[in-house]
């Protein structure tokens, strides 16, 4: 599977059993016009995000008599996936932006765009900062992240112009992207990933690849430098076996027990200081990720635990804190599953097919979903995985044999037709959630 042979699931299979057929055939018709009973349901869902916004989409489509209303702040919704072709300089930020107009024409679903303010969970209303009240009979959060500053020190949200995270989608990106074009030749991007649990686990080391391949072509006598809080990451061998063929030693990754762990961060100075032996690191673009939890939302609601992040039933997706109310996404405590775009995506299927059984007291299946994550390490050098998850035993586990990752030593036609493939997946998901 994507790379590989998986004799259980086909290609077109895992992509099928991550769309409305394979959440569908999961709920076994239940998604399908089932059709409410009764005063129309109220669903109103916070975030439009690739949570969110499937989940607004796929509520009208599973059952059209639901009256569905996606509240989100932005009247645009950059994505974080492919945010690093953006900074390896052969994609342009706007096209990785995203309206809402499909959503109220094509699907009937009403955006207002404004910010939940508070909420009343008896009355069953949430009320924004315009003043307006929302009523609800089920509520579906899609919060995304916030960034835990209190574990970055000497570095605040307020320093983030002089060192973006470019973690969220939009103008972070245009900052780094403005920094690595300042930078002299000669220069060094340093790097720092944060500590799992984080959105898009390879998403760290695509972008050292893809700001190696811009350093190559216009600062060939730069480099990168990763500090890792961690000793591995995904697709690890994978994307060192990239970075030996493309880029040589302009990549140095340093694993977390080897000196990789930030101690401190100086970002006057675009300075780290390492926990191992507190050695300094002086970087002319330093680009540091924080670790993160759920979005502050869920967290005035009520719906996280100690970890930062929101349990829920991971059946349905309900909270285990607050009945009626959904947590999906980034934010959610999904078992096996990674906190990535195309998990948020079949998520949020997922979701919206539990709630329409939930409205018509009809049983909820145990589900099966799907995660597929591209990267790119150069612009014609695609690597991937892909898993399958089953609920068992009160968690969404990953199906042993099923998926797969990249072959290693493989041919280049195969890691450019894997690139093809990533930017094919980007296409297809994106239009999925707001087409």
């Amino acid at each position: 599977m994507m790379g590989t042979t998986c004799s259980t699931w086909t290609r077109r299979q895992l992509l099928k059993a991550g769309g409305i057929g394979g959440i569908a055939l999961a709920f076994g018709g239940a998604a399908r016009g089932a059709g409410s009973t009764g005063a129309a349901k109220r669903v109103v869902v916070v975030g439009g995000g690739a949570g969110g916004a499937t989940c607004a989409k796929y509520l009208r489509r599973y059952d059209p008599s639901i009256r569905v209303t996606l509240v989100e702040r932005d009247p645009h919704y950059y994505t974080c996936f492919g945010g690093n072709w953006y900074l390896g300089g052969f994609h342009k930020l706007e096209d990785l932006r995203h309206g809402y107009d499909a959503l109220r024409k094509n699907h009937g679903v009403a955006v207002v765009h404004d910010e939940v303010t508070g909420w009343d969970p008896d009355k069953g209303q949430v009320t924004l900062a315009e003043g307006k009240a929302l009523p609800f009979d089920r509520l579906v959060v899609a919060p995304g992240i916030d960034f835990r500053w209190d574990q970055v020190a000497g570095m605040s949200e307020a320093d983030t112009e002089r060192v973006p995270h470019a973690w969220k989608g939009g103008e972070q990106y245009r900052l780094l992207r403005r920094q690595l074009a300042a930078m002299d030749d000669g220069g060094t991007v340093v790097l720092c990933p944060p500590a799992n649990p984080f959105r898009c686990p390879p998403g760290p080391y695509e972008r050292a690849s893809l700001i190696a391949d811009y350093l190559k072509a216009k600062k060939p006598n730069s480099k990168v430098l990763v500090l890792d809080a961690k000793d591995g990451f995904s697709k690890q061998g994978l994307f060192e076996e990239g970075w030996r063929q493309l880029y040589g030693d302009r990549i140095e990754w340093v694993a977390g027990s080897q000196g990789g762990v930030l101690h401190r961060v100086d970002p006057k100075q675009r300075k780290v200081l390492t926990q191992e032996g507190f050695q300094e690191h002086r970087a002319d673009v330093l680009n540091v990720i924080p670790p993160q939890r759920a979005g502050k939302i869920a967290r005035t609601m009520g719906l996280t635990d100690d970890s930062g992040w929101c349990p829920v039933d991971q059946r349905t997706f309900e909270s285990t804190l607050r009945p009626n109310v959904h947590v999906l996404g980034d934010a959610a405590i999904a078992g096996a599953m990674p906190k990535s775009g195309h998990s948020a995506n079949n998520q949020a299927k997922l979701t919206a097919a539990a709630v329409v059984a939930l409205f018509n007291d009809r049983e909820v299946p145990e589900p099966t979903v799907a995660n597929t994550c591209y990267s790119l390490v150069g612009p014609r050098y695609g690597i991937s995985v892909a898993a399958v998850y089953r609920y068992r035993d009160g968690q969404l586990r990953g199906v042993e044999g099923a998926g797969g990752v990249s072959p290693g030593d493989a041919e280049e036609f195969l890691r450019v037709r894997e690139a093809r493939y990533t930017r094919g997946w980007y296409a297809a998901i994106t239009d999925d959630i707001f087409g």
